[in-house]
């Protein structure tokens, strides 16, 4: 039998600012975080690197939302296994698929002639989208659905995409860290308004947006 982490209760936990993780693949242990410092990614202030935005904007890739949720979790839990470890044990992996049937949990994907090449998944409360794990098949795919990502959040006046520990990667688009008091006042904010996250978004509407945030930065 599968086991899940409450719904209810991990909604509510996500709401004040914790979130879950295994200790690794095989602990069946889940331990909840909320760190001293955030690290945020902005929305509005998105920052674009241009090469990224070129390739983009070639329209090489297709963009889907929650496509292939169970593919997505398990790209990002494997991927995670080949860079010396994973927070996505099974358990993780049922609840997050439980919280995709209930529409908390959303997927973005990347795909190269039909082929899965790239994604992410999150959960989406309120006016919040709390980032969980990316993965690549190919160069820069997951950071191409960062990109589809934001679009998507800005168009619909999202407020906080949480991306939880710090990590240099995400640098490059403006990411930053705030203290946990500052973070819990945009939480606050966030959770206490209603966006909707679409079952589908276009391309040229995903590249119009980017462009004014490129234009933007």
């Amino acid at each position: 039998m599968n086991k899940v982490i409450n719904t209810e209760q991990l909604i509510q936990l996500y709401k004040k600012g914790y979130f879950p993780m295994a200790e690794n693949v095989n602990c069946e242990r889940i331990s909840f975080y909320k760190p001293a410092k955030r690290f945020i990614i902005p929305i509005e202030s998105f920052h674009i690197p241009k090469k990224l935005f070129s390739k983009f904007k070639k329209e090489k890739y297709q963009f889907k939302i929650n496509s292939n949720f169970l593919s997505v979790i398990e790209n990002c839990a494997n991927n995670r296994k080949k860079n010396n470890g994973t927070w996505i044990n099974q358990t993780m992996k049922d609840t997050y698929v439980n919280l995709y049937i209930q529409g908390y949990a959303k997927s973005v994907e990347c795909f190269y002639d039909n082929l899965l090449v790239g994604g992410l998944y999150g959960l989406h409360i309120g006016a919040c989208f709390f980032g969980e794990s990316m993965f690549s098949h190919q160069t820069d795919t997951s950071k191409l659905c960062l990109l589809f990502l934001i679009s998507i959040l800005k168009n619909n006046n999202f407020k906080l995409l949480d991306s939880q520990f710090y990590n240099t990667h995400l640098l490059q688009f403006g990411a930053y860290e705030i203290s946990d008091q500052k973070y819990q006042k945009q939480l606050i904010a966030g959770i206490n308004e209603e966006c909707i996250f679409p079952e589908s978004f276009n391309y040229q509407k995903s590249f119009s947006i980017l462009q004014s945030l490129s234009h933007k930065s």
